[in-house]
């Protein structure tokens, strides 16, 4: 079995290491974007997203670039190595993959462009008082009405979830095996510790595309990294 990187994950490797230590060479840079209100920094969230590395899981017809498990970890790898603050792994990884795998085709519309162009963030709220480890254990329930789905529970440990724009929320939909999960705006997450919340998910507004590809995401550019390694070939 051939174990080396591919060219165009090289390069991917070579890119983000490169941004990492720069942004993050000393421990005053770590401490400075620490201190934004978000507790990252914006400004190199919106780098990653340049780089392609937020759309980087995503298939190229949800408008990400088609990553692996490899690409991710080269990315996971790198952060880690620089005590990176920004959520990666909570709005990409955990999010982004949970959104990927299980959401509705409305959810992947709505959500996965914002995730790649870094104008939106996930946090997964899964994890209750009393359930500990088990992952069944889900008290919080979700109730449909009229204006939309209405939360009733609290979670706790919810990963970047003071900074995210969306929550998705782990919730009972019908007796004790019920569940089912919600992307939720989160716009007063901060202030939130008890509490039922309502949110609709926003209806998308427009599309980049032509009309007769009208439902597909906006054409994106490939990274440089990528584009590298294709002109190589």
């Amino acid at each position: 079995m051939d174990f080396d990187l591919t060219e165009e994950q090289r390069l991917l490797k070579d890119s983000v290491d490169r941004l990492v230590a720069d942004s993050y060479g000393d421990f005053e840079k770590r401490k400075h974007h620490q201190d934004n209100a978000q507790g990252y920094s914006p400004a190199l969230w919106s780098q990653y997203a340049e780089l392609g590395l937020l759309g980087l899981p995503f298939t190229e017809e949800q408008g990400g670039f088609g990553g692996g498990p490899v690409e991710t970890m080269i990315v996971m790898e790198a952060l880690g190595r620089g005590l990176a603050l920004e959520p990666y792994l909570a709005s990409v990884v955990l999010g982004g993959g949970f959104l990927r795998l299980g959401g509705s085709d409305a959810q992947r519309e709505a959500l996965i462009p914002a995730l790649v162009e870094g104008s939106a963030t996930l946090a997964f709220a899964q994890i209750e008082r009393q359930s500990r480890n088990d992952l069944h254990d889900v008290a919080t329930t979700a109730r449909r009405t009229e204006a939309g789905w209405v939360l009733d529970g609290a979670k706790s440990l919810v990963l970047h979830g003071d900074s995210a724009t969306h929550l998705i929320v782990s919730a009972r939909t019908a007796g004790a095996r019920g569940a089912t999960a919600t992307a939720s705006p989160c716009s007063s997450c901060r202030r939130m510790r008890r509490a039922s919340a309502a949110a609709a998910m926003p209806p998308r507004t427009g599309c980049a595309r032509p009309r007769s590809c009208s439902r597909a995401p906006p054409c994106r550019p490939r990274p440089c990294w990528a584009r590298k390694a294709r002109a190589r070939r």
